[in-house]
């Protein structure tokens, strides 16, 4: 009996020794699986009374997202006979869209890219292929009536613009770039192109975009070059040929730390995706490939978290990756999917989400023929507010004016707290913005006879002017209706009086 017993502990010693190595292995490998808050976030579309119905989206073969939301307005560019127009909904606007809902449709072609000013939620630029950029103050309740009468329109771009995209620290500053391949900055306030870069892309820009403070751009061109450039210099300060081998579009943004995050395609046409450091572009920091579907991704930035959300047009899924200092720095959180594919997207600046609800991140969703906002949360049980979800974030309030930022200073966002929710101050930019415009105008006239300056801002000053005497002309016709009812009036008294008697 010996013997058995002998072999039966050896058994018992080797089975638990052996639990042993597969419970040290398991917790070593939870370990190894990197920890996030944002592991677990997802995404829900809302119901479908929520959604803004009976759309009918652009058709446009232009890769922008053809929606552009602030806490007060969702716009969506839309077909129209016989030029370019936008549709501008307050976000509680939901539901079925009456065929006859007025407009903003000023311009003669297409529009292609619309964006909303981050100083003032009223305000909205739009680029178009008639080759003009026009801007646009939309009254506190929305539109009672089409709008196509632009606040200020941007003259100076020979092909269609498919780029706006206004400055984030400095008030009334507009990029544009055109299929001339030229990047313009424009002071809105004003009306004049201060700064033309003309011969730094020789073909199609496909992407602009500021730094967190404003003082340099990153742009993805045709010639597959992604280039940083400090746009007051006039400079190329750093650039990268072949960022993604393949011919398709590309897209080029910022992150807060000054790193350019990149998507492409490779030369076998698979989507990829690119983390750069301007002081070092010969290797990219990171490159991932996704997948091999066609549609460009679009790149969402949220530079609190840092969390980009991927959208490609065509898809029907949201990809996010959480940016970090550790390899392989681009880590993959998760995926949303729906059935139907996107025809393009508006995302959510952080002071217009729900901070009772953990929400980090709303993205309209563009169909055929609707807008369904969908919403990702992360998810937690405590009712209170989530510091480590929502640091401070950029507000409204600009730190700068434009003309201090074309003298050459720089500004970080003004922070605001979400920790109450975000609440918009009432009209709280509109007067600033007009009281700009009115202002420089005559300032400028007066100082500056430029050629430029005439015809940016000769067109408003007509315009107003033949309204101003259409609005005299009507005033005077009701005059005249007015003293004919009188008189009327008076003939049928004098009538009543001799039938009295």
């Amino acid at each position: 009996w010996a013997e058995p017993q002998t072999s039966g502990s050896c058994v018992h010693v080797m089975a638990s020794f052996i639990i042993l190595i597969l419970f040290f292995s398991t917790d070593m490998f939870k370990r190894v699986v990197r920890q996030s808050k944002f592991r677990h976030v997802f995404g829900q579309a809302v119901k479908n009374d929520q959604c803004y119905d009976d759309i009918r989206v652009s058709r446009v073969t232009w890769d922008s997202a053809f929606c552009a939301v602030n806490p007060k307005f969702v716009a969506i560019i839309v077909e129209a006979s016989g030029g370019g127009a936008f549709m501008v909904l307050p976000l509680h606007k939901s539901g079925r869209i009456d065929k006859a809902y007025p407009t903003v449709c000023g311009h003669t072609g297409p529009v292609l890219d619309i964006d909303w000013c981050p100083h003032n939620d009223h305000v909205i630029a739009s680029g178009s292929e008639d080759c003009t950029v026009m801007v646009w103050q939309i009254p506190e309740n929305g539109l009672v009536t089409s709008m196509s009468e632009p606040v200020v329109m941007l003259e100076g771009h020979s092909k269609r613009v498919g780029i706006v995209t206004w400055h984030p620290t400095a008030r009334n500053i507009l990029l544009s770039a055109g299929c001339d391949n030229v990047v313009i900055v424009w002071n809105v306030g004003t009306g004049e192109a201060m700064i033309t870069l003309e011969d730094m892309h020789p073909d199609i820009i496909f992407s602009a975009c500021w730094n967190r403070n404003g003082s340099l751009i990153c742009t993805a061109c045709k010639d597959k070059k992604v280039r940083v450039i400090d746009p007051r210099k006039e400079e190329i300060i750093a650039e990268k040929d072949k960022a993604h081998e393949g011919a398709r579009p590309m897209r080029a943004i910022f992150l807060s730390d000054g790193k350019v995050f990149t998507t492409g395609f490779s030369r076998m046409s698979e989507r990829q995706l690119g983390l750069w450091d301007p002081e070092n572009m010969e290797e990219p920091v990171s490159v991932h490939e996704m997948d091999t579907s066609n549609g460009v991704l679009l790149p969402f930035y949220d530079p609190d978290t840092n969390v980009v959300y991927l959208c490609g047009k065509g898809d029907s899924s949201i990809r996010y990756f959480e940016i970090t200092d550790e390899a392989p720095f681009v880590h993959y959180l998760n995926t949303f999917t729906t059935k139907e594919p996107q025809r393009g997207m508006g995302y959510m600046p952080k002071r217009g989400l729900d901070v009772n609800k953990c929400e980090i991140a709303r993205f309209y969703k563009l169909h055929e023929r609707k807008c369904e906002p969908i919403i990702m949360t992360v998810p937690r049980k405590s009712d209170l507010f989530q510091d480590d979800l929502y640091p401070d974030t950029a507000g409204p309030d600009a730190p700068l004016e434009a003309e201090e930022w074309f003298e050459g200073k720089n500004g970080e966002p003004v922070l605001i707290s979400l920790k109450h929710g975000y609440i918009p101050g009432k009209n709280r930019d509109l007067k600033v913005v007009k009281k700009n415009i009115l202002d420089n105008k005559m300032s400028k006239n007066t100082e500056n006879t430029a050629p430029a300056v005439k015809t940016a801002t000769s067109t408003p000053s007509i315009k107003s002017e033949a309204k101003l005497e259409e609005v005299l002309k009507e005033i005077k016709s009701l005059r005249e209706l007015v003293s004919s009812q009188e008189k009327r009036i008076a003939k049928l008294e004098e009538q009543l009086s001799k039938m009295d008697i």
